[in-house]
């Protein structure tokens, strides 16, 4: 399955957690291109929309590798086969930590939140517009039980299936339109994927919602 954009993925994605009787309290959209899908997703099935602030941790000498992940709260996920497989040195790992958490706090500010808001006895949905690695969303799953939620759901239109048992090791459920044996890349499901701005996620954070947090 193609979908135009992250838009119409969204849509389809509400449409088929409708068809599930999908419960949850919140919506939180991993920023920035997530947050475009779990817009959607929370139109159409009547829930607040939220972000939660996740940041790749990137090998040191190659950057679009993953090695980990962050989210807010102080939560950090590493993957421990991949730093000892590369060899990564210690002391660069923790710089590329320092900075990426120099980030994390900087997107925490300039999407207004200056903590992380609790998420008490509330099942939250953790949206993203797909899951290649899953580290990430893992991050953001861990971030959210730290918070108090009482149910972690993490809802996507398309993920590998390495990606959907990690998580379904850290989440209550994983719910994906698509999960695909031969995934390489998200944006090839996507006809239109160009990248979503700042911008963009602030006006859809700033759109009037059915209840607050």
């Amino acid at each position: 399955m193609d979908f135009l954009s992250r838009e119409d993925a969204g849509r389809k994605l509400g449409d088929y957690l409708q068809a599930k009787r999908f419960q949850s309290d919140v919506v939180l959209g991993l920023p920035r291109g997530g947050v475009v899908v779990a817009a959607e997703v929370a139109r159409c099935i009547h829930l607040p929309l939220d972000i939660i602030v996740v940041r790749k941790i990137g090998h040191p000498r190659h950057r679009e590798f993953a090695v980990g992940a962050l989210a807010e709260g102080d939560v950090a996920v590493l993957d421990q086969e991949a730093i000892e497989a590369t060899h990564v040195i210690d002391e660069e790992l923790d710089a590329i930590i320092a900075e990426e958490k120099e980030r994390l706090h900087a997107y925490q500010l300039k999407f207004g939140r200056t903590g992380s808001p609790p998420l008490t006895g509330k099942r939250v949905c953790l949206v993203d517009d797909g899951l290649a690695t899953g580290a990430t969303m893992e991050a953001a799953v861990l971030s959210v039980r730290k918070r108090g939620a009482s149910k972690a759901i993490v809802a996507v239109p398309v993920a590998s299936e390495s990606a959907r048992e990690r998580l379904s090791r850290v989440a209550d459920q994983v719910l994906a339109i698509l999960v695909d044996p031969t995934f390489d890349a998200v944006g090839r499901y996507y006809q239109h994927f160009s990248q979503t701005t700042d911008e963009e996620v602030l006006d859809l954070l700033n759109t009037p919602q059915p209840r607050s947090l």
